[in-house]
């Protein structure tokens, strides 16, 4: 399932006022939630991707203190064609 970031902008300013800490770097936030690579969060912050995974959605609000819903709108309705509910539906 994946999770669309509602406004980029809110992502840039919670990393520099995180609801507890220091400020985050692409880097710091990456290493925070466990990504073996930054570039995912350079893509959210650039706006070059607008979707993650549910699980790294999750670990971003928690790294950052928000609620996942601050920062990310999970998909409206499953896909009423996909049949396996382990698959996750086409973007």
């Amino acid at each position: 399932m994946r999770y669309r970031l509602r406004d980029r902008g809110v992502l840039q300013y919670l990393m520099q006022h995180p609801g507890r800490g220091t400020p985050y770097t692409v880097r710091s936030l990456a290493d925070a939630i466990g990504l073996s690579h930054h570039s995912l969060i350079g893509h959210l912050v650039s706006g070059r991707r607008a979707d993650c995974d549910a699980g790294t959605a999750h670990n971003i609000a928690e790294s950052l203190g928000v609620a996942v819903l601050v920062l990310f709108a999970p998909p409206a309705s499953p896909d009423p064609n996909n049949t396996d509910p382990n698959t996750a539906p086409p973007d």
